[in-house]
């Protein structure tokens, strides 16, 4: 069984749906610090706001570039990426550009990634790249796996949590073997209990994205 620390630590509480109120953001930075979670993802637009509420937390805040379809483009990607930055941001979650991706244009999808995670490095900040698993055939997903290790990407992500599906066995199985082992692999979709954070880790995942923290930890605190 992992210790509390171990899954607290996994988790990036998700705070994206377009609906939430500022005192939905609030109330989740403060679920966040209470349970003492590795980051709190926001909306880019929070970030400023969720940095004031978490200034006297270890809780990092973290937010989402080209989010949820990966099509902006490389100069705008960039802009959003120095801007969270600026604002405080320690880690980035970017989508990378499907519809190139399943193109077979590497090229595009490398130099598009790169600029992120260039500007982002020089300034001591993680890259998590969002795959979107559930639009791709598995040779996109290890071609979007080779290129992450080509560029230095931080993390290989599953999945925005807003398409068709989410992290599954098969393709944290897939991600975890064709990513080097520097390159840590993030669930997203779908990891909402005890049980499947425990699956995940044990799959090869650092990190989940997490939207029912309370129960998940309250649940771990109990046994």
């Amino acid at each position: 069984m992992a210790t509390y620390d171990e899954i607290a630590k996994m988790i990036d509480h998700s705070l994206l749906k377009p609906t939430l109120t500022d005192r939905d953001i609030e109330e989740g930075c403060k679920i966040a610090a209470k349970y003492k979670v590795a980051t709190v993802c926001v909306r880019p637009s929070d970030v400023v706001f969720a940095g004031k509420l978490l200034r006297d937390s270890d809780v990092l805040v973290t937010t989402v570039i080209g989010f949820p379809h990966g099509t902006t483009t490389t100069k705008a990607k960039v802009a959003e990426a120095e801007e969270a930055i600026a604002n405080g941001c320690k880690e980035l979650d970017v989508v990378l550009n499907i519809g190139k991706l399943r193109s077979k244009d590497r090229a595009y999808v490398k130099q598009d990634l790169k600029a992120v995670i260039d500007c982002s490095h020089a300034k001591g900040v993680k890259v998590k790249v969002i795959f979107e698993n559930c639009y791709l055939a598995d040779d996109e997903k290890i071609m979007a796996c080779e290129i992450c290790n080509e560029i230095g990407a931080d993390w290989v992500k599953t999945s925005t949590g807003y398409g068709t599906g989410g992290a599954e066995d098969a393709d944290l199985i897939l991600m975890r073997k064709h990513a080097k082992p520097s390159v840590q692999v993030k669930a997203a979709g779908g990891v909402r209990t005890l049980e499947r954070a425990i699956r995940v880790r044990a799959l090869g995942c650092t990190r989940f994205g997490c939207t029912t923290t309370i129960e998940m930890l309250e649940s771990l605190k109990a046994k």
